[in-house]
């Protein structure tokens, strides 16, 4: 429990304050020059002695506050503020007044801060938060024409202030009411015209905040702040994409509008393009970590590997925001291009977030190629210990051992992990697909059924059970029924959709079964799903189509054992 409250510390500085004053200052030393004493916040601090009143009025407003009794502490700060001037007091009783609701206190409060601190901005805002708050517009509008006046040439920016502080304020439409009357003598201002759009956003009313914010562009065609609020008013797409290109014909020079325009492009795909604005973007701030860093992920969209590490580890040199991702990713191209030892590297450098995990798994996956399985599964036990219930670890080392050919230690290893999370989805998954390489059905089906019913929603479930019968030749309705649930599930899930099509074949359902493998095979180029195409072409007749499409995927996944398999059996 916090047993020093700001109240309470508010206290000891006043009785602090108090008690100085009432200490005869030492008599002075003469000497040749005085030196001018410098006047701190404190000097302008009333000094007056802390008397029993003060301490009574004090204590009883702070303990009416904790007791929930506002308004009889708003009372008695208020009456405390007067009697002191000091403005921490009256500033502490215009807040107890604003959450007791008593505004009229609360604004006379207020006003007694403004004519101590005349220059206070918090005072101010105060002040028009409580008469907005109370729907005196009429009174807040006089205030604020008298304090944009004052400000002369100045006006522009006053206005963008005080919009910004009535930004959260949750009335928009007194706000929206306000703003019309403050801007009245400013509409050949472009920041009055801005006002009015914000407001008008703040209404729902998009027409008034469009036609608000051409008037702003009409005033200042140049204006980044006024565009790129267009931009947000207009619709995601092709809309918006041609206002921010056809700004920055007229304003090439217009950085952040530069960078709107470069993820709206992103937003919708086209990369490419969005990298062309990045890079002019990253010429100008050749060391921006942000430019930085979107130039290398979106080389790496486009398959650029080459610059995409050029301009990641330039981002992983400066060393600011956050590196793990960009060392994730350079882990990645080096394991891309055939350098495990880089790769590793990077992958044993992420420290946290997100890319942790995968990064760990990725090591161990290079591990594996380099024939150090035993290694790699020391990493992962090593893992697992500090991150016991995390099951990707689980999964990811029996998938090693299941890619080195072990698949009955891999099922082995399963099986004891399941015995400690018996109804842990991915492991029992897992578990299952690893029992239906050892044909052991009974076991598969056990798990998948009860993963059905902790996740009625799992459509990997149903699609493995249906698909393994199908495989198989058995249930064959059954299966078509289970495929079905998948489909509803994830309808456009291509290994389901090959799934679909494998029991139509099997059912003898031989052209719809090769349009269902088809449109999967469009959407995934898969190496099963290939063999799966090629063998329903060979049975309806059409060898060459079969062979070309074996040959096809065997060039893109040459060491795949269903593909390789399947073409054995029928070109032996």
């Amino acid at each position: 429990m916090n047993r020093f409250s700001p109240a309470f510390a508010l206290f000891l500085t006043l009785a602090g304050a108090c008690a100085s004053a009432q200490v005869p200052a030492p008599a002075a030393s003469p000497s040749p020059a005085p030196v001018p004493a410098l006047v701190t916040a404190e000097d302008r601090l009333p000094k007056q002695e802390l008397t029993g009143q003060i301490l009574y009025q004090f204590l009883l407003a702070e303990l009416a506050a904790q007791r929930g009794q506002f308004a009889l502490s708003a009372g008695a700060y208020l009456d405390l503020a007067k009697s002191t001037r000091d403005p921490r007091i009256v500033r502490r009783a215009a807040e107890i007044a604003f959450h007791a609701r008593q505004y009229d206190a609360a604004l006379e409060a207020a006003r007694l801060w403004l004519a101590i601190e005349p220059e206070s901005q918090q005072a101010r805002q105060m002040q028009a938060t409580l008469l907005l708050a109370s729907g005196r517009i009429e009174e807040l509008a006089g205030s604020l024409a008298r304090d944009l006046e004052a400000e002369g040439p100045r006006a522009g920016d006053a206005l963008l202030r005080v919009a910004r502080a009535f930004a959260r304020y949750p009335d928009k439409a007194a706000v929206q009411r306000l703003f019309d009357q403050v801007t009245q003598p400013y509409l050949g201002l472009a920041e009055a015209r801005l006002v009015r759009a914000q407001a008008a956003v703040g209404i729902g009313d998009g027409d008034r905040a469009r036609s608000e914010i051409d008037l702003a562009l009409e005033l200042r065609p140049t204006w980044e702040m006024a565009a790129l609020f267009k931009a947000e008013l207009l619709p995601k797409g092709a809309a918006q994409i041609d206002f921010l290109k056809s700004y920055l014909d007229v304003n090439p020079q217009a950085q952040e509008v530069r960078l709107a325009y470069a993820r709206a492009l992103v937003s919708e795909k086209r990369y490419e393009a969005s990298r062309s604005e990045f890079r002019r973007l990253l010429s100008t701030h050749p060391d921006n970590p942000d430019m930085l860093y979107a130039v290398g992920i979106l080389s790496l969209q486009v398959n650029d590997v080459a610059e995409a590490e050029q301009q990641l580890r330039r981002f992983v040199e400066i060393g600011r925001g956050d590196l793990d991702p960009a060392r994730f990713y350079l882990g990645q191209i080096a394991d891309q291009t055939g350098r495990p030892e880089d790769a590793l590297r990077w992958y044993d450098q992420v420290a946290a977030g997100e890319h942790a995990l995968p990064a760990m798994v990725r090591a161990a996956q290079v591990l594996l190629r380099q024939n150090k399985l035993d290694e790699a599964r020391e990493r992962l036990a090593a893992a697992r210990a500090n991150a016991p219930g995390e099951s990707r670890l689980v999964v990811a080392e029996a998938q090693l051992l299941r890619d080195a050919g072990r698949h009955a230690e891999a099922y082995v290893f399963l099986a004891r992990m399941l015995e400690v999370q018996p109804d842990q989805p991915e492991i029992l998954y897992e578990t299952a697909l690893t029992a239906e390489k050892l044909g052991y059905i009974d076991v598969l089906e056990r798990h998948l059924r009860r993963l059905m019913v902790l996740k009625p929603d799992s459509a990997q479930a149903y699609n493995a059970l249906g698909y393994s019968l199908a495989d198989r030749n058995l249930r064959l309705d059954e299966a078509a029924q289970l495929i079905d649930k998948a489909l509803s599930l994830a309808p456009d899930d291509p290994f389901i959709l090959d799934s679909k099509g494998w029991v139509l074949f099997r059912q003898g359902k031989t052209t719809e079964g090769l349009a269902a493998l088809q449109k999967a095979y469009a959407q995934k180029p898969d190496a099963e799903i290939a063999a799966h195409i090629g063998e329903v072409l060979w049975t309806l007749g059409r060898r060459d189509e079969a062979q070309a499409v074996w040959r096809e995927a065997s060039k893109a996944h040459p060491t795949n054992e269903a593909l390789t398999a399947t073409i054995k059996r029928f070109l032996p």
